[in-house]
């Protein structure tokens, strides 16, 4: 079963060009990855710089060795540096699945 790794960041002012460089770097590594199935970064309308960062995943072991990935420490922390405050990441299931997120085995 898929997951969906959803990601908020947003910019300051100041760095949204240089923000939405590195997500693109970000994503050319991602998309070699094992497990790595889709991926999309979308802006607010209401606000340029924020970006919600959606990605697919095979399995959560799938997300999570991507997680560890060194090369992706660097990027992502100077992916950090540019924004207002801290990246938030929430990990989603399909709900039609009727699954309980505790049931579900770590390599789903």
């Amino acid at each position: 079963m898929a997951i969906k790794i959803v990601m908020e960041r947003t910019a300051k002012p100041e760095h949204r060009d240089d923000l939405l460089e590195l997500l693109k770097k970000l994503r050319a590594k991602a998309v070699h990855q094992p497990g790595y199935l889709a991926g999309e970064t979308l802006c607010s309308l209401e606000n340029p710089d924020s970006h919600l960062i959606i990605s697919t995943w095979h399995s959560l072991q799938d997300w999570k060795n991507w997680e560890r990935n060194t090369e992706r420490a660097v990027l992502v922390a100077q992916i950090e540096t540019l924004l207002q405050q801290p990246s938030r990441v929430g990990i989603f299931i399909d709900s039609a699945a009727s699954i309980s997120w505790h049931s579900l085995p770590e390599a789903i």
